[in-house]
């Protein structure tokens, strides 16, 4: 109502009446208010509504309806300027004035109030009656309470003015996880300091909770406090930190998001104003910092609470004014490409510009060295590393400085992102890595900060890697290279394998290696045949060798810590293991030779499958002058070897590379060909010549051998010894449960298997011994009658990604829908002489419809799922048309980033 219309006039004249203004503060009860200056905000003034009471407030039992008398009150004041006159003082000379407010919208207290029944006439007040208006209205205070009583309003309604008020959690865990994940409604009765409040839980209209809450994700300034006598003064901006707060929440409505505990046995909660977080807000004051500790309580929520804090930090606001940056470095996204794993959370990359960097990855640590729980785990979290990081390009985020500590120089610490996957990430989600806890003005931390918190809290959960309770298994090698009789022992056994999978661990030389064996548990010394590489300086005082520095950087480049293939020859004398390195499928004693980083030991050299390409490469390597061939005089070696040849009458060196391992046909050589089987590894094919004579051949045979191992009781016995390796045998194969011809390679004794290559098709299968059978009369059956129908080939001039799973997956796949199974043209380019590789160019005559040829070999490249080899054979470099053709179509995929180029160009290493 208007104050001129029955309100403030009708107790004095409006002309006489002395109104001021102030902002209320709080309101301590349904007849009560602490009021403000507007202009000085420290003034306060206690206020009480003239002639009322209403129920009071008390720790051990309010009285009825006390709640929601004062909640009436407080919603209609809270916050506001109002205008106020004071009737009368309190008689005891308490500074309390009582009086009328007069709100904003022309209505006065306290006859709301009384009237819709939360406040009662004060019989007794009536002695503060001094004039005739006053007497009036306290009069028509009377009638509005007798108007709300006989309609039961407020106070006077008969039921529902209990509320059950708890203020103490004995459990606050308990009551955390009942409600965690609840948004409650609640009121801030009172702020403690920045960081904490006091609120009245709403949990239903009768049961309410008041108690003390941490803000999540803050830590505000101190205020000044006496614990026990000590007096510990205020922290810088903690009165500016309370005021903030205090300003914004005391006693509105918010919404309460219980999260957690604090180790204090405080509750954890998120308090939202209906404008956001609190939290958010004062951050960005720069009132506050953020604390890691709640990360995982917050979860995404963190983040926005982080950019509010670097808003403050940037803009120097609050406690981070004259805050100096220390971060040397940073910022910036470098590529780079792994070279090296230190340590499950320390890495070395080499920049474009061929530099090296030793970088730690940002705010995690590996397994503990002296945590006897998490050391045995360091070996398995660094194996995890190299196999996804090694010779990986990746992008590397500078994010600080690593300050020298515990014998450890300085270090820069980076975010390192491989295939869009955060490395630190995925060590923490595997349990290999924890996440360190920062200081406060730590902030050399990774931008994936709060994530990785939610990681490893989850790893933690789920007892991931280091956090489980199981011990892993550490696997010991065997050095069998600390011995000549223990090397030769082992030779025996490596020589009769090919190409053995192992591990390149440590690199002693251009020509030397240590590398590990997994499969054998294998540790030795590799030295690589037919070739030698100068010797590299041992020591800082040690001289090296000319090229021989350079030998060990390539050798360390291409090798170090890689997945190879080794075979292995023979072993010298200090048990050193003489043999094969092969890299990407490639030789790299040929590589080193073409690099000019090695020369080529004839005599040695002669004695193995390679020495073709290897004295090849070595021509090349002279026609470049690249590193010992700097000086490289063509007229000069010429004339000593045509005397030397005078004199000796034999072939000098170069004339060595004459010495063929294989050949190339004359003429085309067109066959017709049926694709059996594809090698997913590696996408070597078999293949069956198509012709009347060998395919009836086969199927008339084939129609015997089943017959016989159906129908003939004396053949119907499976073996429960192994067969011998080698043998050829009858086999039962899995898909169609047929018999086929099959030779063992390997036995397994423990799971009484064998695995068998069916030599009609090409695939190989694991196969119980109860599926194995003598083959049968070898005049009717044995490869004397008919030999193995299916041809070993390769499709020239196409390198596969054998070392990036998932386009060698896309390679296969894509062979198998064009080739597998159809009757095609192969042209053979190439006979290995040693196994009969065929080395092809496949046609499919009818391959787009209409009679349309396609060329196989070069709609692999053009999908970008096979490069053209980046070391040619001799044979492919007599094949110049074609190897420029493939180029083109090569280039073509790597400008449409097709297939293994995607992601730019892998060959840049």
């Amino acid at each position: 109502m208007d104050i001129t219309s029955g309100g403030l006039s009708a107790i004095i004249p409006t002309s006489n009446a002395k109104l001021d203004k102030a902002r209320v503060k709080s309101v301590l009860s349904g007849d009560t208010l602490v009021l403000t200056s507007i202009r000085q905000p420290g003034i306060e003034k206690l206020f009480s509504l003239a002639y009322v009471t209403a129920p009071r407030f008390s720790r051990e039992s309010d009285e009825p309806f006390a709640f929601q008398s004062r909640d009436f009150l407080r919603r209609m004041t809270v916050g506001k300027v109002v205008q106020f006159y004071t009737l009368y003082q309190a008689p005891s000379g308490a500074k309390k004035d009582y009086g009328v407010i007069i709100l904003q919208t022309g209505e006065l207290l306290p006859q709301i109030s009384i009237g819709e029944g939360w406040v009662k006439v004060r019989k007794e007040s009536r002695g503060n009656v001094s004039t005739p208006e006053e007497e009036n209205y306290f009069k028509k205070l009377e009638e509005l309470e007798k108007t709300a009583k006989k309609n039961y309003q407020g106070v006077w309604a008969l039921q529902g003015g209990s509320i059950e008020t708890t203020y103490d959690l004995p459990d606050a865990k308990a009551f955390a996880e009942k409600y965690t994940g609840e948004s409650i409604d609640a009121i801030v009765e009172r702020v403690v300091s920045g960081d904490r409040v006091i609120l009245r839980l709403l949990l239903s209209s009768s049961k309410h909770v008041q108690i003390i809450v941490a803000i999540a994700g803050i830590r505000a300034p101190k205020k000044a406090s006496n614990v026990e006598g000590r007096v510990h003064p205020a922290e810088p901006l903690a009165d500016e930190s309370f005021q903030f707060v205090d300003n914004r929440l005391l006693q509105r409505n918010v919404k309460a998001d219980i999260l957690g505990v604090s180790p204090q046995n405080q509750l954890i909660c998120a308090v939202k104003h209906p404008n956001g977080s609190i939290a958010e807000f004062i951050l960005k004051a720069g009132l506050a910092h953020c604390i890691d500790f709640h990360s995982t309580l917050l979860g995404a929520e963190m983040k926005a609470l982080r950019l509010a804090e670097k808003y403050a930090r940037d803009n120097k606001l609050g406690i981070f004014k004259g805050l100096v940056d220390t971060k040397k470095s940073g910022g910036h996204e470098a590529e780079a490409t792994v070279s090296r794993i230190l340590r499950p959370d320390t890495i070395v990359v080499r920049m474009k510009a061929g530099s090296e960097k030793t970088v730690q990855l940002s705010s995690i640590r590996g397994p503990k060295l002296r945590d006897g729980k998490q050391t045995p785990f360091e070996p398995e979290a660094k194996e995890y590393l190299r196999k996804r990081l090694i010779g990986k390009h990746v992008k590397v985020t500078i994010d600080g400085i690593k300050p020298a500590s515990e014998g450890y120089e300085e270090r820069e610490v980076a975010t390192i992102i491989s295939g869009n996957k955060n490395v630190a990430m995925a060590l923490v989600e595997a349990g290999y890595a924890s996440v360190i806890r920062h200081r406060k003005d730590d902030d050399d931390r990774s931008p994936y900060y709060d994530e990785l918190v939610a990681a490893e809290e989850t790893a933690l959960t789920e007892q991931k890697g280091m956090w489980s309770s199981k011990v892993p298994d550490v696997k010991a090698y065997q050095d069998y290279s600390e011995s000549l009789q223990k090397a030769k022992l082992q030779c025996s056994l490596l020589q009769r394998q090919k190409k053995i999978p192992a591990i390149v661990d440590y690199v002693k030389s251009g020509s030397r290696f240590t590398v590990l064996v997994p499969r054998e548990n294998a540790k030795l010394t590799l030295v690589l045949s037919g070739i030698h590489a100068p010797r590299s300086a041992r020591n800082p005082t040690d001289k090296a060798e000319p090229f021989g520095q350079e030998a060990h950087d390539f050798a360390n480049r291409r090798c170090l810590q890689r997945d190879v293939e080794i075979d292995v020859e023979n072993t010298d004398k200090q048990g050193g293991f003489i043999g094969v390195l092969y890299i990407n499928r490639e030789n790299f004693a040929k590589l080193l030779v073409e690099e000019g980083y090695a020369t080529v030991h004839a005599y040695s050299a002669e004695q193995s499958a390679h020495a073709n390409e290897l004295f090849a490469a070595e021509e090349k390597a002279k026609e470049g002058r690249k590193g010992v061939w700097h000086d490289h005089d063509p007229a000069a070696e010429e004339a000593n070897g045509d005397a030397v040849a005078a004199t000796t009458n034999e072939p000098t060196a170069t004339s060595a590379t004459a010495a063929s391992t294989g050949s190339a046909p004359t003429k085309k050589d067109y066959r017709d060909v049926i694709v059996t089987h594809i090698d997913p590894s590696t996408c070597a094919l078999k293949f069956q010549h198509v012709s009347s004579t060998t395919s009836q051949a086969l199927t008339d045979l084939m129609s015997a051998f089943r017959t016989f191992h159906v129908s003939t009781p004396s053949n119907s016995s499976s073996t429960t010894n192994p067969p011998n390796t080698g043998e050829i045998v009858a086999a039962k194969f899995s898909d169609d449960n047929e018999w086929y011809r099959a030779r063992v390679r390997r036995n397994d004794r423990e799971a009484k298997t064998s695995k068998v290559l069916f030599i009609d098709y090409g695939n190989s299968e694991s196969v119980d011994w109860k599926d194995i059978r003598p083959l049968g009369p070898q005049d009717r059956f044995g490869t004397g009658k008919l030999k193995a129908q299916a041809v070993d080939a390769m499709l020239s001039f196409c390198q596969f990604p054998t070392v990036k799973p998932e386009y060698m997956a896309e390679a296969e796949a894509f062979l198998r829908r064009n080739i597998e199974g159809k009757q095609l043209v192969a042209s053979v380019d190439f006979i290995e002489k040693e196994g009969g590789t065929l080395w092809v160019t496949i046609y499919d005559p009818n391959g787009r419809g209409e009679g349309e040829e396609v060329n196989v070999n070069e709609e692999v490249v053009a999908e970008g799922l096979a490069m053209v080899p980046r070391k040619l054979k001799a044979w492919e470099l007599a094949r110049g048309a074609a190897i420029k053709k493939m180029k083109e179509f090569e280039e073509e995929a790597k400008e449409e980033r097709m297939g293994m180029w995607e992601y730019g160009d892998l060959t840049e290493d």
